[in-house]
């Protein structure tokens, strides 16, 4: 009777292992469980009619009895729960651990099963290319190999001859006197069923000194006649077997069952750098630098290891190990292990992390996967992006700087069905007032001084059929608003300098950290504008109001900063969280990142873990540093003075505002288009 199973967890992971357990057969899959009743496990469910259920308590009231309960979700505290709850159930509950690694090994043995059918493939059209007929029959005179030779030769078919003795369908075969006998039989004359005349040789089999059959390698008389004669006997078929295994670019270890070396291919001694006198004959262990001998495993355990890891030859190469028993009528001979060098699947999955990223950068980056958080406030946003996604409405992303409104912008363009067509991103306080209007819409030839000839193509232009993000949108003047009213209104621009109309196809995704509505007071910003902006507002919540996701954050930023700095910090300390946690993160998680990313630099390349220690002083009232103000010297000019003076003034204020560009400006006194002219100009001067 199959064991009825509980499936509790359906993402990724759980979906895949759903397929691995439907088509073992081995269970009765009773019921799958995901608090997203829309994941791809619990479609794939529903799909098979197997019970659904979002509460797993639920799912054990309604499928009582359960046998076994599969949690890969990974969450500990889940776990807990299962297991008090079910301890007196006698129902047993498989960790995700451990489900993980079942996983993986049913995974590995399907790769070996059809590693073994190509090869019992390749043996089979070997046998069948050849133009020698072969027939074998084991101890009891049943014909176990017929090849297409010998089918063509004899006039037999593998259907009527196979698993039959041989003397009901070959009378004249003299293959029972070899396996009766012993004594091989070289060129022999036979006349078969269908009344041709073959040369034959016939050689008894052996499996040690245990007689096992008997083979009979034949050509016609008149194919020997035209080639030189040569008989392939049971060597020549091994020499060949052995061939395939020495050409071979995966690194192969056989040992005897005494667990003493039989057999090394070319790209072991490449792999290892241990040759055949080092290996042949020696123990199973000779090779091992670090770990127990896997080999020896397998001999006393009598089953197959998967994914072994280990070090082996004098430089200790890491390696992962998969080793098979030999078994031969029932007995084992001895094991084979197919050895991976680890560098080379790191290398792999490196240049594979490397390509993801280079995909990246292309277009719009990030989707809904990219962003990091289970709160409920961060859901709601999320849940009000994909559903807006999917219209046409111009959408208005609203929060603080740093809160991540280009990403919710990238994310809406890559679930839209807009996602194949461009995407462009314009900081609309970042391009001077008298150049804005002309990137947005482009221009004619000649409408203005220095205009490229023959015009250019404005960025509406550009996006068409796709996605324009514009952030800080209301910083933009009241002449480009009038110009941007038109564009949501009738769908169609004008360049400067131009009176055709251009029909545009564009969705516009606009984002601001100013209050729209204080600006629609002070008369500017157009409120018409607004409200047409304002179709899907959606509110970023800032890092304050969701801090249980600091330490999913936090692991999300380190693998960033890892592949940045090149260090592999693996985490934070639960001292270094708490710190984290108590912060109140005025600039929310880019200043999350240059915390991490500060700590990460002032730590010994020894140090996984960040500490409390590693972190700076995070208090809104922490002291600042000040910067000497330079004197007046023979080597500085006035301007000079003045110059680094205002440089001092805007750091200060950036670091007040924790690089909050909008509230430095307004504490400077100047505009935010000011501001970043002046931050350009700063930043040149230091490179240069």
């Amino acid at each position: 009777m199959m064991k009825r199973l509980l499936l509790v967890g359906a993402g990724k992971g759980g979906s895949l292992l759903l397929d691995v357990l439907k088509e073992s057969g081995q269970f009765y899959i009773a019921g799958v469980v995901d608090r997203n009743l829309r994941s791809s496990g619990i479609e794939k469910a529903e799909n098979h009619n197997i019970p659904v259920f979002d509460d797993w308590r639920k799912a054990f009231r309604v499928l009582h009895p359960i046998d076994i309960v599969v949690e890969v979700t990974g969450d500990n505290i889940l776990l807990s729960e299962l297991r008090e709850n079910v301890k007196e159930q006698n129902t047993t509950i498989v960790p995700s651990a451990i489900a993980s690694m079942i996983f993986h090994l049913i995974e590995e043995k399907k790769k070996l099963l059809e590693k073994m059918i190509q090869h019992n493939t390749k043996l089979d059209t070997i046998l069948n290319s050849t133009q020698d007929g072969m027939i074998a029959i084991d101890q009891k005179e049943r014909i176990t190999l017929l090849n297409r030779r010998a089918e063509q030769l004899s006039g037999l078919t593998k259907e009527d001859a196979l698993g039959r003795k041989i003397h009901e369908v070959m009378p004249t075969s003299k293959l029972p006197r070899v396996l009766k006998t012993g004594k091989p039989e070289e060129n022999r004359k036979q006349i078969v069923g269908n009344g041709r005349r073959i040369i034959t040789t016939r050689i008894p089999m052996f499996n040690g000194r245990q007689r096992i059959g008997a083979l009979a390698v034949f050509q016609d008389i008149t194919d020997i006649v035209n080639m030189a004669e040569e008989v392939t006997n049971l060597k020549s078929i091994q020499q060949m077997l052995e061939a395939i295994i020495q050409s071979s670019d995966d690194a192969i270890s056989v040992v005897d069952e005494d667990g003493f070396g039989l057999l090394i291919n070319p790209a072991y001694t490449r792999l290892t750098g241990l040759k055949k006198q080092d290996v042949i004959g020696k123990p199973a262990s000779t090779d091992i630098s670090e770990g127990e001998s896997m080999h020896m495993h397998v001999l006393q355990s009598g089953k197959a290891v998967r994914g072994a890891k280990m070090k082996v030859g004098p430089n200790g190469k890491d390696v992962i190990v998969n080793v098979a028993p030999i078994n031969v009528d029932g007995a084992m001979k001895g094991s084979v292990a197919v050895i991976h060098d680890m560098s080379e699947i790191e290398a792999l999955h490196s240049e594979l992390e490397r390509a993801k990223q280079i995909i990246r950068t292309l277009e719009a980056k990030y989707t809904f996967d990219d962003i990091i958080g289970e709160s409920e406030e961060l859901k709601t946003a999320i849940r009000q992006a994909k559903r807006s996604a999917v219209t046409p409405a111009t959408i208005l992303l609203q929060g603080e700087s740093g809160t991540g409104k280009e990403l919710f912008a990238h994310a809406i363009h890559n679930e839209s069905n807009r996602k194949y067509n461009k995407f462009i991103r314009v900081n609309c306080a970042a391009i001077s007032e008298s150049l804005l209007e002309s990137e947005l819409f482009g221009y004619e030839d000649g409408a203005f001084s220095g205009a490229k000839r023959g015009g250019k193509k404005g960025l509406f232009e550009e996006a068409n059929r796709g996605s324009i993000f514009l952030d800080e949108i209301g910083e933009i003047t009241p002449q480009t608003q009038a110009k941007l009213l038109r564009v949501l209104q009738e769908k169609e621009i004008v360049r400067v300098g131009g009176t055709k109309v251009v029909p545009v196809d564009v969705r516009i995704i606009a984002a601001t950290n100013a209050d729209i509505q204080q600006k629609i007071r002070e008369k500017s910003f157009r409120e018409d504008l607004f409200y047409r902006l304002n179709r899907m507002p959606i509110f970023i919540p800032p890092l304050r109001y969701r801090k249980a996701d600091i330490p999913r954050l936090c692991q999300h930023l380190l693998l960033k900063l890892n592949q940045d700095y090149g260090r592999s910090v693996g985490g934070l300390t639960e001292q270094a969280l708490q710190t984290l946690t108590d912060y109140g993160w005025p600039g929310n998680v880019r200043e999350l990142e240059n915390i991490l990313g500060r700590a990460m630099i002032h730590m010994h390349y020894s140090e996984k873990n960040i500490d409390r220690k590693h972190l700076p002083l995070l208090t809104d009232d922490a002291p600042k540093e000040k910067e000497v103000l330079p004197l007046p010297s023979e080597q500085k000019t006035l301007q000079e003075i003045i110059d680094a003076a205002e440089k001092q003034a805007i750091v200060e204020a950036l670091r007040t505002n924790c690089g909050n560009k909008t509230q430095t400006a307004k504490q400077l006194g100047i505009s935010i288009r000011n501001l970043y002219y002046k931050l350009d100009k700063y930043a040149s001067e230091t490179a240069d």
